[in-house]
């Protein structure tokens, strides 16, 4: 890490050495609207703070200064940025006519204040039509051009404008490693890509604690609860105008229908939007007691409002972007955002000719809560894009390269823009330990944290957000993004929502627990949660013995014993999360009685706690120490103990084994004659005691049809763990959004 922190330090000293060592990069950041402006102003904020690296000009332009849609260019002057340059761009008329004249009139004038400017780069977002012209007169006065959100993929005339921004750009910043994908197909030099994650998550993944009911109320009313309104934001679809203002029509009709209060934002600038209005006035919903409508909302507080919204609707990118990063619920209507990666919060109506799809779509999505989803950035895109513009140099030819397939590897050699491992945090709560580590994809710890699992419910919970936020923020150094947080406890688990229904007696004051909610809260990363025996399967399937084996069972044999089904290449959960509790098959009418306060389960023979225990007793009766062994005064009698006394000859503790690898042997028989898999995994500290008693019992027990059964012993150091992180990276990985 030093190494690579002193590598970076170094090409950067050399980037300013050729630049000149007093040579400021001269940046011109160019804002055409509200919503490029809430992804530039943290890029502008770290430029501002960074004055010996950097000289920041600004650019107003396009609907910023319009009237109709909030004269927002005052919202950069809040924001304390000189406006450089102001620029009436748009040529009024909200048709396609009106779109084309305003490019052409936004070309006319940008040569002039680019030849008074002269800046070394300029910064362009997006895909409205305005950022194409700037991107083609920066292109042809050979200025070069960094392009935020490239890659992209979308409906409508935007993703025309998107790529043809890319092609005439120098350098690239992606949000998502589809987008980065998208721009090493178009032929894009792959060390001219950053994927930093979307700038504007670095204000939002920090925004939520804010105070936010004085913003509601001011917008909404003095009325109105969190989780109890609605935010609807639809702009007009280019490519198809008449079939998108009948659709903005239907949801209006279905939001009076629904009865719930809502604000309206006024759409944007393109073609169509005059008719948009025009709906909204015929239907009244400026005057309509439910509904607040407004034509521009501070982004600041526009956060606020979404983030504890009980639904917004539209077809924004902000709702299947932004939003996500709180778990809003959203309702994504026509194809303005087809193609676009989206999380579990969103419910997407394609199409629909009548309100009644829409009203059902919001019956369906109001009031829920969903995993905070980080697709789209992690919180710390902006360092990443100062750090990148850093290492730019000047001297370099201005002509760019394409990478004409064979498209080169997706890791780039360069040591300075090795990109991100896609990780996971892990965390395993043990009857003693609370671990938490960072997970790699390939099933590498990076990084891992213990400590003493506390006895409160309230101390345990502190501990393990502490420890989470610890790893998480420890992650952006060893290079590791986040993709989510997986949870292996004791006890029986409702994974569907994240809760711990009953704890096992190792864990105290941990039932009826809601894990999912405050870990997501905290972190903004949806969260797994799921039975340590569960996990061990999961760790098992994804990076043990059970990789690509269609059915399989793991049996964990430690203090207690658990274990996991894998059927058709799934985890089997059962109908009320009681599947696979393999420690409580009964194998003996009379036998011990176990913790579950039943009698003769498999756990009572072969845990560690039984043998424990029947340790005890030969250690109570002077039959436990044989010649070879010595033990202190103080020193607890253990399960080890046991083992080793069989080991040098103890006769009785042999028996005792024996036993336990007999009542052990019977419970997989009775696993084999149920589930039939191909495979039976021994995992844990006990396992190979047992693995040849288990192969011995099924020998002489097991019908015929199964007794060619695998019994094998986990090669896995850490399966709690790597269970852990199994349930992260196997659903962000194969899930197509």
């Amino acid at each position: 890490e030093v190494y690579f922190k002193n590598l970076s330090k170094q090409k950067q000293k050399e980037v300013m050495e050729k630049n000149g060592n007093n040579h400021k990069l001269r940046v011109c950041v160019a804002t055409c609207n509200r919503a490029d402006y809430s992804k530039l102003a943290p890029i502008m904020f770290g430029i501002k703070a960074e004055p010996q690296f950097f000289e920041l000009d600004v650019v107003v332009l396009g609907s910023h200064l319009i009237d109709d849609y909030g004269n927002t260019y005052r919202m950069i002057e809040q924001d304390d940025f000189d406006i450089h340059t102001r620029l009436h761009t748009i040529v009024r008329g909200e048709d396609e006519a009106a779109m084309v004249e305003s490019v052409g009139l936004a070309l006319v004038k940008l040569p002039d204040v680019l030849n008074r400017l002269k800046p070394d780069i300029m910064i362009v977002h997006g895909d409205r039509f305005d950022a194409l012209a700037l991107a083609t007169s920066a292109a042809l006065m050979n200025i070069r051009i960094l392009h935020i959100e490239g890659g992209e993929v979308s409906g409508t005339i935007d993703d025309s404008i998107r790529h043809a921004i890319t092609k005439l750009a120098h350098y690239h910043v992606c949000c998502t490693r589809s987008a980065e994908q998208h721009l090493i197909a178009m032929c894009e030099d792959h060390d001219r890509i950053l994927l930093a994650g979307c700038p504007s998550y670095d204000k939002l993944l920090s925004a939520k604690n804010k105070d936010y009911m004085s913003i509601i109320r001011m917008w909404l009313g003095e009325d109105v609860k969190t989780r109890d309104y609605i935010v609807a934001l639809q702009h007009p679809v280019t490519t198809d105008i008449k079939h998108s203002i009948k659709m903005f029509e239907l949801t209006l009709d279905a939001l009076i229908s629904f009865n719930k209060r809502t604000l309206v934002l006024f759409p944007n600038v393109d073609a169509g939007s005059k008719e948009m209005v025009r709906v909204m006035r015929k239907k009244g919903i400026e005057h309509h007691p439910n509904f607040r409508a407004v034509k521009h909302v501070p982004f600041d507080q526009f956060i606020q409002l979404v983030a504890h919204a009980g639904c917004m609707i539209g077809n924004s990118s902000c709702g299947v972007r932004e939003v996500g990063a709180f778990g809003t619920p959203v309702i994504n209507l026509g194809t303005r955002q087809t193609g676009r990666e989206t999380g579990e919060n969103v419910l997407h109506v394609r199409d629909a000719d009548t309100q009644d799809k829409i009203l059902h779509a919001l019956q369906l999505q109001f009031g829920k809560q969903y995993p905070c989803s980080k697709i789209y950035g992690d919180g710390n895109a902006v360092p990443r894009i100062l750090k990148f513009l850093k290492s730019i140099d000047l001297k370099e030819p201005l002509q760019k390269k394409f990478c004409f397939p064979p498209v080169k590897d997706n890791i780039s050699q360069d040591i300075d823009h090795i990109l991100e491992t896609q990780s996971a945090l892990a965390v395993d709560l043990g009857g003693t330990n609370l671990r938490v580590a960072i997970v790699s994809m390939k099933g590498e710890i990076v990084k891992k944290y213990t400590q003493l699992n506390p006895k409160t419910y309230e101390d345990r919970l502190e501990l393990i957000l502490k420890m989470c936020v610890e790893a998480a923020s420890e992650a952006v150094n060893v290079n590791c993004r986040i993709l989510g947080v997986g949870i292996s406890t004791g006890g029986r688990v409702n994974p569907r929502e994240g809760i711990v229904l009953h704890s096992t007696k190792l864990i105290q004051e941990w039932s009826c627990v809601d894990l999912r909610t405050p870990i997501s809260d905290a972190l903004h990363l949806p969260v797994w949660v799921d039975n340590d025996g569960n996990c061990a399967a999961l760790a098992e399937r994804k990076f043990g013995h059970g990789k690509g084996v269609e059915n399989f069972v793991t049996l964990i044999t430690g203090t207690g014993i658990g274990g996991g089904i894998v059927h058709q290449h799934e985890l089997i959960h059962g109908s009320s999360f009681c599947a696979a509790e393999l420690g409580h098959i009964v194998v003996s009418l009379d036998g011990p009685e176990c913790l579950c306060g039943s009698q003769g389960c498999i756990e009572a023979y072969a845990s560690g706690i039984a043998l424990q225990r029947e340790a005890k007793k030969l250690h109570d009766d002077d039959l436990l120490l044989v010649e070879g062994m010595s033990m202190k005064k103080e020193e607890i009698v253990s399960a080890a103990h046991l083992i080793q006394a069989a080991k040098l000859g103890n006769t009785k503790a042999e028996s005792i084994l024996r036993t336990a690898g007999t009542a052990l042997g019977l419970g997989v028989v009775n696993i084999l004659h149920t589930v039939n898999p191909s495979l039976v995994i021994l995992s844990g500290v006990l396992a190979n005691h047992y693995v040849n008693a288990v192969k011995d019992v099924i020998n002489q027990q097991a019908l015929s049809s199964v007794k060619t059964v695998d019994v094998v012993v986990s090669n896995l150091a850490d399966p709690a763990l790597l269970g852990a992180a199994s349930l992260v990276l196997d659903y962000t990985t194969r899930r197509i959004y």
